[in-house]
């Protein structure tokens, strides 16, 4: 007899048919059902670490100009090209914006992916893309990367597993259908601020770890109570953030991890003692540490008037800061373990405005990776002599997320539950781009 398919097979396991006679009635032998419940198993795909233990992400908002940063257009008209040039990099061939001096000096060790396209000119609807690798839809609210992660490892050495620097950034960098418990951890200010200090971190005046443990105890008998009566995901997730809350604030090491002040005056200074600087500096002390998932939001790029202006005020000190944790991942060893992903909404129209600026362009923008097992020093992708359409290799949101996941040892197909036990893809429709993987 022919088998039926395997997503059938994967709808059978999903809902439990375990009783022959239910096996009998669809016409399958005892024997038949565990070689498809075995197919549907497939689906399943635990994840188990991969090359790359940990990830920054590093989030642009607001759409930079490809143009003025990866994919300078040196040979195009001027109403294309635009007001700013273009320099070489450490790689013969590899040019960059003019702006971007000190991370010119590091591409050797970085990815420019010049293809990336996804076609939706909202901000709202490319951030969604871009956290979650997947289109928005009405119908569910999707997780973000950080969250997907969170729930497939969970937590390491007591810290949070995906932690957002300064703040979560926006909707789409929360848990979606997952369980609250899954979503980020903020730091609540700014590691730039010379009072910085992570909200929630330290025991109150005058409590001890003694009476903080008592305090505890008691909690966790008053939430049993009430577990009794109610049963909800809100209140699993409490349960959840309060056993990860005693574990950051009782551990040492955990504390330690936020302690900016640890790091020495000059790399302080290496990194720039702006924002850009200090977020990306406690960005490297996290992975170091063992967080998992690190989301990072500088500045503001939706530069519709005066775009030379705009970046020659936000480049200096993004080149900087982003330069100098290449440099310091590579030398602590990190690298190669730690996936730095550059990412923005969208990317700028191929010609300068009336007012000097680019508008919106989702047809094809740059995006940077670096690390986690990746290949160096090149270029994934191009867009056309314009910068307007991909020319060759694009680069789908759904490729991105599933190499992403692939170098961490996520199996991008694995399904995940919905609400209503609906089985829901980690992504969709996407394939591992080999030819950047080391």
């Amino acid at each position: 007899m022919s088998l039926p398919s395997p997503s059938f097979a994967s709808r059978l396991s999903r809902r439990g048919f375990l009783h022959v006679g239910v096996c009998g009635a669809l016409g399958l032998t005892l024997s038949d059902y565990f070689r498809l419940q075995a197919q549907a198993e497939i689906k399943n795909y635990p994840s188990v670490e991969g090359k790359a233990k940990s990830i920054i992400h590093i989030f642009l908002p607001g759409g930079m100009a490809h143009q003025e940063s990866w994919d300078p257009k040196p040979f195009a008209p001027p109403e294309y090209r635009g007001p700013l040039g273009s320099i070489n990099t450490n790689v013969e061939g590899i040019q960059i914006g003019e702006l971007w001096k000190n991370t010119a000096a590091v591409a050797d060790k970085l990815i420019f992916v010049r293809g990336m396209t996804h076609g939706e000119a909202a901000h709202e609807r490319g951030v969604h893309n871009m956290f979650t690798g997947y289109r928005p839809s009405p119908a569910l609210s999707y997780p973000s990367f950080g969250s997907v992660i969170s729930h497939e490892f969970g937590s390491r050495n007591n810290l949070p597993p995906y932690i957002c620097i300064p703040n979560q950034p926006n909707e789409f960098a929360g848990s979606g259908y997952l369980s609250s418990a899954y979503g980020p951890f903020s730091l609540g200010a700014d590691p730039a601020s010379g009072s910085f200090k992570v909200r929630d971190l330290a025991l109150p005046g005058g409590l001890t770890d003694e009476r903080f443990s008592r305090r505890r105890s008691l909690l966790t008998s008053v939430d049993s109570h009430f577990k009794a009566l109610e049963k909800s995901d809100s209140l699993d997730a409490m349960d959840t953030f309060y056993q990860d809350a005693y574990k950051l604030v009782s551990s040492q090491q955990a504390r330690e991890a936020f302690a900016l002040e640890k790091e020495t005056a000059a790399l302080k200074d290496e990194y720039g003692r702006h924002d850009a600087g200090q977020r990306l500096l406690m960005a490297r002390r996290l992975v170091e540490a063992g967080v998992r998932f690190v989301s990072v939001t500088y500045g503001g790029w939706d530069h519709h008037d005066n775009v030379k202006g705009a970046m020659s005020g936000q480049v200096p000190n993004f080149d900087q800061a982003f330069a100098r944790l290449i440099r310091d991942l590579s030398d602590r060893g990190l690298l190669d373990s730690t996936l730095v992903m550059v990412t923005s909404e969208f990317g700028r129209t191929p010609k300068i405005n009336a007012t000097g600026g680019r508008d919106h362009w989702p047809k094809v923008f740059s995006v940077v990776l670096a690390g986690g097992g990746l290949k160096k020093g090149m270029v994934y992708g191009s867009s056309d002599a314009l910068a307007a359409e991909p020319e060759n290799d694009p680069m789908t949101v759904e490729n991105l997320a599933t190499t992403v996941y692939h170098q961490l040892g996520i199996n991008a197909d694995k399904e995940l539950m919905a609400p209503g036990d609906r089985p829901i893809e980690i992504c969709d429709g996407g394939k591992v781009i080999k030819e950047i993987i080391a």
